[in-house]
């Protein structure tokens, strides 16, 4: 048994799973026997037996010798070939083969980046030739930029919505660029389920090649704009989606000829892929209402996008398709319209979009890029002191073997999808670009272990990509990062992020903005993270209290003592306490000066939550819950143009501005 034990931790070496990793406090865990049979297992390679490993091995052992289906190289560097090209092989007149050693095969730089078919010993292939770096904020303009960070389905505009579509965001570009602003950072706004009122995060997305359908806003086309309904000051996703979508089929059925021909124009380059969302959506639809939830819980003849299950739905069900055609083609074509809309009023950059990390197990990209995607895994995080029995985000993604077996070609669909309508993304924990935590099904996210990523080739072919479409790439790195992480991001010129609450020195103080690293973009706050006034005010430590997420062993009196510490060293570095220290019940002093930090920053962007433009003490996100905050759920109290209007907001956004400008 020892050595089928020994053949095991061969086997996931190989596969690209971590036996070992370190946590966050630095100690050092070693990944069960078990996990690393279940998580090999899943990937396609048995290891339930010592037989089942052996084979496994030989599989792998045999897929080495196959040619890839693409080469990633940069610009101007010569590029080793794989071994399964760089080899030679002597074969006698008996037909006995010996194998030659060949060494330093190369092939010589390429300058241009783009994309290069090639030739190599009778196989066709792929080169990738990718720039050194992306683009930095100095191609868009000279200066230090700014903007603001806003979830989409909060704002409100002049018409009455019961939440924030691509209008709403449409007027938020223009009211922002008035104001010197040259970036606008939104939430991710990929396809999720239409009509669903419970699966409304936008980070658990049904495919992330697609558009959130329900942020269509006819009027930006030239279509008469949905009808006015009101809203609360949280979003009833449960009541608000169905309706949407109803009303969205009522301005479908009300499209003329005309019109209807326009969408079948714009929607023709997007080709087959288009095609296979909108039915998906279709099935989804259909079988929701029958109590479904995901594409596995439909019949199992549905279950091959390709098999005749499918085929005789689609030819039955056209209107539906073109429905969904329609839906997409608003969503697409109305973000086209904002990031247009973005440059014209004078934005440099425009949006910036999130591309989630992954998506939902039941979704379109799971049940149409099946082979190219993780199956019996979830991605999650290990555990750490903020979640001890570790997370699992029930979302899959890429498999490494996939993306090697398709050539890359669901990544770069996926950055292009993203890139089409913005001037800019952020991808969303870019460390799963190195590793990604996987969990077995059906086991606690403990069970899990680390992946190991193609990194070189994932980064390359973001800067590739970013290249051809003109865009900055924000990598967020918050967190414990991998080894090797930080030099290749930084050579690609990606920016990582500065986020103040987590810019601390060895004393626990925070550091001064001239300390960030300028290829970064500099934040008082994220999603996820509190508000500056709500940390001020101590509102995330009554949250903290009332959710009992406390630290084991710690009473909320010791936070409060804490948190009062820790407002002495930050008032410090925001003032270097020129002025009197404001009552815990005064926040708005301490916003301004955080907006002043970072405008002041070394970084070459500074981002502020829209909450911190208006001094709000709730955050849109608090991880680790579903239904204890109302996570994803929260609006303005009042349309936009308004908000902006007012005194305090209106010298805080000023406040940024001329800080980035001195």
């Amino acid at each position: 048994m020892e050595a089928g034990i020994e053949q095991l931790y061969t086997l996931a070496e190989a596969i690209g799973i971590a036996r070992r990793w370190w946590d966050v406090n630095g100690t050092h865990q070693t990944v069960t026997d078990a996990s690393l049979a279940a998580i090999a297992t899943a990937l396609g390679y048995p290891a339930e037996s010592e037989r089942d490993i052996a084979r496994s091995l030989e599989r792998l052992e045999a897929e080495s010798r196959q040619p890839p289906a693409m080469i990633v190289t940069e610009a101007g560097q010569p590029t080793p070939l794989p071994a399964s090209i760089a080899r030679a092989e002597l074969t006698d007149e008996h037909g006995l083969s010996t194998a030659l050693p060949v060494e330093n095969w190369m092939l010589p730089p390429v300058d241009e980046p783009g994309y290069y078919q090639l030739s190599l010993a009778g196989h066709e292939l792929t080169l990738a030739v990718a720039p050194k770096s992306c683009p930095t904020v100095h191609d868009f303009a000279s200066g230090k930029l700014w903007g603001p960070a806003v979830q989409i389905p909060a704002l409100r505009g002049a018409a009455s919505h019961p939440f924030g579509n691509f209008g709403e965001l449409d007027e938020a570009v223009q009211l922002f660029a008035a104001r010197g602003a040259d970036v606008l950072a939104i939430n991710p706004v990929h396809a999720l389920f239409p009509g669903n009122g419970q699966g409304f995060s936008p980070y658990s997305p049904s495919s992330r090649l697609y558009l959130n359908t329900a942020m269509g806003a006819p009027e930006l086309l030239g279509l008469p704009p949905l009808p006015e309904r009101t809203g609360g000051p949280l979003i009833d996703w449960k009541g608000a989606l169905p309706r949407r979508l109803a009303d969205l089929r009522k301005t479908f059925a009300g499209l003329d000829d005309a019109t209807r021909a326009r969408i079948v124009r714009d929607n023709a380059p997007h080709g087959e892929s288009l095609q296979r969302q909108a039915l998906f959506d279709a099935l989804d639809v259909h079988f929701r209402a029958r109590g479904a939830d995901g594409w596995q819980d439909w019949p199992a003849a549905y279950h091959d996008p390709d098999g005749p299950a499918v085929a005789k739905f689609a030819a039955e069900n056209r209107n539906e398709t073109d429905f969904h055609l329609f839906a997409q083609w608003l969503a697409r074509e109305g973000m086209t319209r904002v990031q247009a809309d973005a440059t014209r009023a004078g934005m440099a950059i425009g949006l910036l979009a999130d591309l989630a990390v992954g998506v939902h197990t039941g979704g379109a990209d799971s049940w149409s890029m099946r082979d190219a995607m993780l199956q019996g895994l979830t991605i999650g995080a290990p555990p750490d002191p903020l979640g001890p029995h570790g997370q699992n985000w029930m979302l899959t993604g890429f498999s490494p073997q996939g993306l090697g077996r398709a050539g890359y070609a669901p990544w770069i669909a996926t950055l292009r999808s993203a890139l089409d309508r913005a001037g800019g993304l952020r991808i969303d924990h870019a460390f799963g670009l190195a590793r990604l935590w996987l969990v077995p099904a059906g086991e606690d996210a403990s069970a899990g272990a680390y992946l190991t990523y193609p990194f070189k080739d994932m980064i390359r072919l973001v800067a590739l990509e970013a290249h051809r479409a003109h865009a900055l790439i924000v990598a967020e790195d918050l967190g414990t990062m991998p080894m090797g992480f930080a030099a290749p991001v930084a050579a690609a010129k990606m920016l990582g992020m500065r986020v103040l609450w987590f810019e601390r020195a060895a004393d626990k103080g925070f550091i001064g903005g001239q300390d960030y690293a300028p290829v970064s973009v500099a934040m008082t706050g994220t999603h996820d993270t509190t508000t500056v006034a709500g940390w001020w005010t101590g509102r995330d430590l009554e949250w903290a209290e009332k959710l009992g997420r406390f630290p084991a062993g710690t009473t909320p009196e010791e936070e409060a003592g804490r948190r009062e510490e820790d407002r002495g060293r930050l008032w410090a570095t925001l003032t270097h306490n020129t002025r009197p220290r404001p009552a815990p019940d005064d926040p708005e002093p301490v916003v301004d000066a955080a907006l002043r930090h970072i405008g002041r920053s070394a970084s070459q962007l500074a981002i502020a939550p829209l909450e911190d433009l208006l001094a709000e003490r709730e955050q849109p996100n608090l991880p680790g819950t579903i239904t204890e905050h109302p996570n994803w759920r929260r609006r303005l109290d009042a349309p936009l143009a308004e908000l902006l209007d007012k005194p305090d907001n209106a010298t805080r956004i000023e406040t940024l501005d001329h800080a980035r400008k001195e």
